[in-house]
């Protein structure tokens, strides 16, 4: 069964309103050990993100004072050195998805992005929970026997309109080999495309005859 966000996502987020003064949040990022939270508005909409590093620039541009450096900055930088609440500092608009979307979806958003998590929302944009790079990895611990299985049950009867006697599916560590045969070379590469993208998989090897 393919495994989506709902599946491995944190229901207990650390949030914020988006009237949460400075002291409060950088409070909360070391008592909460967490490195950022979704700034919601008045109805529990994710309207942003406040992470350590929004926070931080307060103290690097008043380290710079009034140098050329300094002068030079970007003006969104300045703003935001002098902001004092999570409206004022987050990363906005806020980069979401829903319960719904896949692993490799929230993956593509997380790499594409440079992010390192992303808030979950409902429809109508409200915190359902959050999920990190780290939560996307777990994927990978999904076991052999699971994924052989899938392989064995799923992917070869829908990519192969007669399965050869001595096909063999052998899963280890995630790596999948796959051999027997005779296949043609256009059935082989689809049963291959089809393996890579069953969830838990590292790599596929093609050990199939012609």
């Amino acid at each position: 069964m393919t495994r989506t966000v709902r599946d491995v996502m944190t229901t207990r987020v650390v949030s914020v309103h988006k009237d949460a003064p400075f002291k409060a949040m950088a409070d909360m990022l070391a008592s909460r050990r967490v490195s950022a939270f979704p700034v919601l508005d008045g109805d529990g909409r994710v309207i942003g993100v406040v992470s350590e590093a929004d926070l931080l620039v307060k103290i690097a541009v008043q380290a710079e004072g009034t140098s050329v450096i300094a002068a030079l900055r970007h003006v969104r930088e300045d703003e935001k050195a002098r902001g004092i609440t999570a409206g004022e500092l987050m990363s906005s608009p806020a980069i979401t998805i829903g319960p719904d979307a896949t692993i490799e979806a929230a993956a593509r958003v997380m790499y594409d992005r440079r992010i390192k998590r992303l808030p979950v929302v409902t429809t109508a944009g409200r915190l359902m929970g959050i999920i990190s790079r780290v939560d996307l990895l777990s994927v990978y611990s999904r076991p052999d026997s699971e994924i052989r299985d899938e392989i064995l049950h799923q992917v070869l009867p829908d990519t192969m309109l007669a399965l050869p006697r001595d096909l063999d599916v052998a899963v280890s560590d995630g790596i999948v080999t796959l051999s027997g045969g005779p296949i043609s070379e256009h059935t082989s590469r689809a049963v291959m495309e089809a393996a890579r993208h069953v969830q838990g998989v590292v790599a596929v090897r093609d050990r199939f005859s012609q």
